[in-house]
């Protein structure tokens, strides 16, 4: 990794990219969303503070967990410009952060134990499948795919010995 001399306050994008492991294209995107900012000198070349470097780490370590940019730009604003976030800064916001979490690992572990039943009836029915409709009351009932009430009166009559769609599973 290349050192960067402390006498040295901005960083071009080739160094922030080379010491935060965060490609430059990542950087540029950045950017553009508002999560981390540059000057431009004479030339038009981008010019980082060195704060950059932990907001690219606190950045990269909000999405690792799946939080969302918006989110994680609406944190680093409550931040003073040009100030490297601090350790309280971090548990500050990722106190706020918990309960968002705790409801992703909640709904996480919903999907993986409908997962087995789901992809064992095979339905994956977009209208009335637990996984791909979670608040559907039918899917709460019972698995697999089947004719809603309201539709009962548009559906095919039977002929005898003939399986219904709701037999099945």
């Amino acid at each position: 990794m290349p050192q960067i001399p402390e006498k040295i306050h901005e960083l071009t994008v080739g160094q922030l990219s080379a010491r935060s492991g965060a490609a430059v294209s990542a950087l540029h995107f950045y950017e553009s969303k508002g999560l981390i900012s540059s000057r431009r000198t004479a030339g038009n070349q981008r010019r980082y503070h060195r704060d950059a470097l932990r907001r690219v780490a606190f950045v990269r370590a909000a999405q690792r967990v799946g939080i969302p940019l918006a989110t994680i730009r609406e944190a680093l604003a409550e931040l003073p410009e040009e100030r490297t976030p601090t350790h309280e800064d971090w548990a500050r916001l990722s106190e706020a952060w918990r309960a968002e979490l705790d409801e992703r690992i909640t709904q996480l572990g919903r999907l993986r134990d409908h997962l087995t039943d789901c992809i064992g009836c095979g339905c994956l029915s977009l209208e009335t499948c637990v996984l791909s409709n979670p608040d559907d009351v039918f899917g709460e009932r019972r698995t697999g795919s089947r004719l809603m009430v309201d539709r009962a009166a548009s559906r095919p009559r039977r002929t005898p010995g003939q399986q219904q769609p709701e037999d099945c599973c």
